[in-house]
């Protein structure tokens, strides 16, 4: 029998290389002869043929939400304003001030050892997994060796760091640190309660609560021990902030992207919206317009960009740093963002929910964002009125159920 390499694998080779895994009637063969051959370079590695049945144990098929979602491209980029919107808003500060209480002395201890604000921390908790929330649904978590052999196997893309993060998975496995079961997380492998790649996990994790595992996926004193030992070995400068809200002088804009330190950039008319000076004003900044030129403008210091070494995007270490500002009390930002005539603040989104919730459209949570449960209560809504239907929140629509 001859067959090409797009053909399918014989019985008999299949038998040869299912050391690792059992034939089941519904297995995908190309999928379990990786993982079988993937034992190899595991062993290589240091990772025991006991961890490594522990890990794959049952999985004989691709994850298909995984592929999906590796898939899945947006065709634009949330605006800035809508990204925080769904980030910063009274809910998430509402509950990191709750948090912040709950868990005070783990923080106090974090802030004394680290040198991290704790509010910074409740800022990242929130942003990674809605203070845990995101982790009580199941349903949506990843078995994580599955996972990255599924990317290993079948995105070209994504294969190299699967491999990478699937070592360094199966050496947490064998770590002892979590079980084979407990070993979950997102699509592309980030795990608990911060949101944790397996080779993060292995520099940073630790054990804050002391009972001899470093657990992000069930400890929160972990978790934020972890967060804090990421930010505080790249550099996070303490007692230092992440940056200045910026009125951005008349053809300011130009300088974007230039650095400076906070005294030149004084000198050049740039001020906070308060009109108080700027803190250690020999520290040096770049200026960011996130909301385009006729945005309001941001002096980023050092510490901005050690958040980005936690995700990389401006945008979310902008909100991080906004997010904890609020929890700790400071006030929000002082400019609005130039958003596009007739689209809501995030104050009117919260006012939008409310109102579809009181006249009984609406049963979710009154947070800000718009998701299944409100398009569908504002598709109603719009329906019931004779509007344009699109399912999407503007103010002619609040307007029309204030009236």
């Amino acid at each position: 029998m001859k067959l090409s390499r797009k053909g399918l694998v014989p019985a008999v080779v299949f038998a040869l290389v299912s050391s690792v895994l059992p034939l089941e009637a519904r297995a995908d063969a190309g999928f379990v002869r990786w993982i079988n051959e993937f034992s190899a370079t595991a062993s290589k590695n240091g990772i025991s043929t006991k961890t490594y049945k522990a890990a794959f144990a049952g999985v004989t098929e691709p994850d298909p939400a995984v592929l999906e979602k590796a898939r899945y491209q947006p065709e634009f980029k949330s605006a800035i304003w809508d990204y925080l919107d769904s980030r910063v808003n009274p809910y998430t500060v509402s509950v990191g001030q709750e948090m912040a209480a709950k868990h005070g002395r783990t923080l106090a201890a974090l802030e004394r050892h680290f040198g991290i604000d704790r509010t910074v921390l409740l800022a990242i908790w929130s942003m990674e997994t809605n203070y845990g929330a995101a982790l009580e649904k199941t349903d949506r978590l990843h078995n994580i060796p599955r996972a990255l052999a599924t990317l290993a196997y079948a995105d070209s893309r994504r294969a190299k760091f699967a491999r990478t993060q699937l070592i360094a998975a199966l050496k947490i496995l064998q770590s002892g640190d979590v079980s084979a079961s407990g070993l979950v997380g997102s699509w592309a492998g980030a795990m608990g309660h911060t949101q944790f790649i397996p080779t993060s996990y292995l520099l940073y994790a630790i054990d804050a609560d002391g009972n001899g595992h470093r657990d992000i996926w069930n400890s929160v004193p972990d978790a934020l021990a972890t967060a804090a030992n990421l930010l505080a070995k790249n550099g996070w400068q303490t007692g230092k902030t992440w940056g200045y809200e910026t009125i951005v002088p008349k053809g300011g804009a130009k300088h974007e992207g230039k650095t400076m330190t906070l005294a030149q950039w004084e000198k050049l008319g740039f001020k906070r919206p308060s009109g108080k000076g700027f803190r250690f004003p020999n520290d040096r900044a770049e200026l960011k317009m996130l909301g385009g030129p006729n945005g309001p403008g941001f002096l980023m210091t050092r510490n901005f960009f050690v958040l980005k070494k936690y995700n990389a995007a401006d945008s979310y270490a902008l909100g991080v740093g906004l997010l904890a500002d609020e929890i700790a009390g400071y006030g929000g930002m002082a400019q609005s963002w130039p958003r596009p005539h007739g689209s809501l603040d995030i104050k009117e989104k919260f006012e939008l929910q409310s109102r579809m919730k009181e006249l009984g459209y609406y049963n979710g949570n009154i947070d800000g964002n718009f998701g299944s449960g409100s398009k569908a209560a504002i598709t109603a809504i719009q329906s019931r009125l004779g509007m344009t239907i699109d399912g999407e929140p503007s103010r002619h629509l609040l307007d029309a159920l204030r009236n």
